[in-house]
């Protein structure tokens, strides 16, 4: 028996999913979406080809954390400069940018390469629940 391989001519059009992100733990959420992006709910996924769908993601502010992690939760990012570290806890990311809350967690579990980074541009975060992708009729997802 052989095993099918689909390339970038056999890939049906991309769908456009919608997830309201208000009380919803953050771990989860990212999982399921990283599971999306890489296209791994279709029954033709091929890890070399970038088949996953677009999502669109509303309220990020409200996102949850379980446990302690809202007070003791720290990001970390380099200026590239000597002593140029930086930190940020999760409360003052979430009041200051939503948004990258999502995204960076996102990142994290999709893989470390050029097929990644492209898979990220078809995520979209938005902090309120208004977006500017309703001319591509977005399905609701519930997670």
């Amino acid at each position: 028996m052989k095993t099918i391989f689909f390339n970038k001519e056999c890939i049906p059009k991309r769908k456009w999913y919608i997830i309201d992100a208000k009380q919803t733990i953050l771990g989860r959420l990212s999982s399921k979406i990283a599971y999306i992006l890489q296209g791994k709910n279709k029954h033709h996924y091929t890890p070399h080809c970038d088949i996953g769908d677009f999502i669109i993601i509303i309220n990020a502010d409200k996102v949850c954390v379980t446990g302690k992690k809202k007070l003791s939760k720290i990001y970390w990012r380099h200026t590239n400069y000597p002593g140029g570290i930086k930190k940020i806890t999760f409360l003052d990311l979430q009041t200051k940018f939503p948004e990258r809350i999502i995204y960076n967690a996102v990142k994290k579990m999709l893989p470390k390469s050029k097929l990644g980074r492209q898979m990220l541009y078809k995520l979209k975060v938005y902090a309120s629940s208004t977006h500017p992708h309703l001319a591509q009729t977005p399905k609701t997802l519930k997670i």
